[in-house]
């Protein structure tokens, strides 16, 4: 596997393969905004990772990939250990490459894809290359669509509170209380959130809270933990909301 560490230099548009692929182990990692001109595919097979971008933020368990178009400007980040697989396509694959974000389901065949083409060498001839892309492109085209990701209000009022969201232990409070933390009415704090993000705050909040037990899940928190970290009254209550959001149990998503 190839080292990457926090401060690990990689720039993948001065390579020359059509297909490069990267399978590592990284612990706590934030790679900061930046883009490339290759699109790419990111997966988790354990851990899980979030990454921000277009005024979005998603979440990656160890059952969902993202793919993020070229010259996309985006931000990864991992809060613990995480297998990390990322493939990247040039620009000259543009017939198959999909034009915007997607957060797929991964099946068993798209996993082993990846697996694959994660640990081809970086020199690998086009030709050994070609059936297997072919068959990635077909399955990433079929995968269903999953809406692991939560718009982030814009608003210069609240961006100190947003850079809070990326910290691992911060819960978003209630409305009475982040109206408090910002210095701005419950009235003008929903208005911005209709707004700039096209839900009301207590939506918002509920998705937020729907990412982060996904997240902590992930972890190998149990259930009783994620419950006790994200404020439910009890077990029951948060394998209700989970169950609510999902159609399915925490045991049963991860």
């Amino acid at each position: 596997m190839a080292e990457f560490s926090e401060h690990t230099i990689f720039n993948v548009d001065e390579m020359e393969n059509a297909v490069i692929g990267i399978a590592t182990r990284v612990g706590k990692h934030d790679s900061g905004m930046h883009q490339h001109q290759k699109g790419q595919l990111l997966y988790a097979p354990k851990g899980c990772m979030s990454i921000s971008l277009n005024g979005i933020k998603c979440v990656l368990p160890p059952t969902r990939a993202a793919w993020i178009p070229a010259n996309t400007p985006h931000c990864a980040r991992m809060t613990n250990v995480v297998e990390y697989r990322s493939l990247y396509f040039d620009p000259s694959l543009n017939a198959s490459l999909p034009s915007s974000l997607k957060i797929v389901a991964v099946n068993p065949l798209l996993k082993a894809l990846i697996e694959r083409m994660a640990f081809w060498e970086w020199d690998k001839p086009q030709s050994g290359q070609k059936n297997t892309t072919a068959l990635f492109f077909e399955e990433l085209a079929s995968a269903k669509e999953e809406l692991l990701q939560l718009p982030l209000p814009s608003d210069r009022r609240l961006q100190s509170w947003v850079q809070q969201l990326n910290e691992p232990t911060y819960i978003a409070p209630p409305l009475n209380q982040l109206s408090q933390s910002v210095g701005a009415s419950g009235k003008t704090i929903s208005r911005i959130f209709n707004k700039e993000t096209g839900m009301a705050y207590q939506a918002w909040r509920q998705q937020w809270r729907l990412l982060k037990s996904i997240e902590l899940l992930s972890e190998g928190l149990q259930v009783n933990d994620v419950a006790y970290q994200l404020e439910f009254s009890s077990d029951s209550a948060f394998i209700s909301f989970f169950k609510q959001q999902t159609g399915i149990t925490p045991f049963q998503y991860m």
